[in-house]
């Protein structure tokens, strides 16, 4: 009776349906443990309390705040780059001393996570403001604000003296992509879930 019950047209559709349902649920399954993997691996939210505090302090999204951090030292915070730059958010010590004296700091350690998130942080709305462009801002964060006022008056990189259209640093250029890349990956696995906390 019930193998009969399975040849017969509405057992072949229970089985199509079963498969379906299966594959769905497996396919939902993997989806879900790959997006867990994904945000606790490789797009986690590392120092969260220090980046969601700074970030609404400066009027900064928090998503690009953890792209800035994952492309910055990929949340390292005793990275050191060839250049000297230091923790999370990469500052040198130079900059560090710029963003102190900005702020009326006379003692940091930019090797603390708080300190500097707070510097990074308080270091790209600075820029952002005096650029008045995101990608222009981001762009001398990572190549210094000195080459990008070079660059905003040179009509081959700049034709508003605002926007940047073309990046002669490669090393910039792909620093913008990546920053872009990571914000939409963060944007994928959090939806709005960091910005509306």
């Amino acid at each position: 009776m019930r193998k009969s019950y399975l040849k017969s047209p509405l057992g072949i559709v229970f089985k199509i349906t079963v498969g379906i349902l299966s594959i769905f649920w497996i396919a939902m399954c993997l989806n879900f443990t790959a997006n867990c993997f994904s945000r606790k691996y490789l797009y986690p939210t590392l120092y969260k309390e220090a980046v969601i505090k700074y970030s609404d302090y400066y009027g900064l999204n928090s998503t690009l705040i953890f792209s800035v951090i994952k492309v910055e030292s990929s949340f390292n915070k005793n990275a050191v780059s060839d250049a000297g730059a230091l923790g999370l958010m990469q500052i040198t010590p130079d900059t560090g001393k710029y963003i102190a004296k900005l702020q009326g700091i006379e003692r940091y350690d930019l090797t603390d996570p708080t300190t500097n998130i707070n510097f990074g942080c308080y270091y790209i709305k600075y820029l952002i403001m005096k650029f008045d462009n995101l990608d222009t801002a981001l762009c001398a964060y990572n190549a210094g604000e000195g080459n990008v006022s070079l660059w905003l008056q040179n009509k081959e990189y700049s034709a508003d003296g605002t926007t940047l259209t073309n990046v002669p640093f490669t090393e910039t250029r792909e620093y913008i992509k990546k920053i872009h890349q990571t914000f939409s990956k963060y944007k994928k696995l959090y939806g709005n879930i960091l910005d509306k906390r």
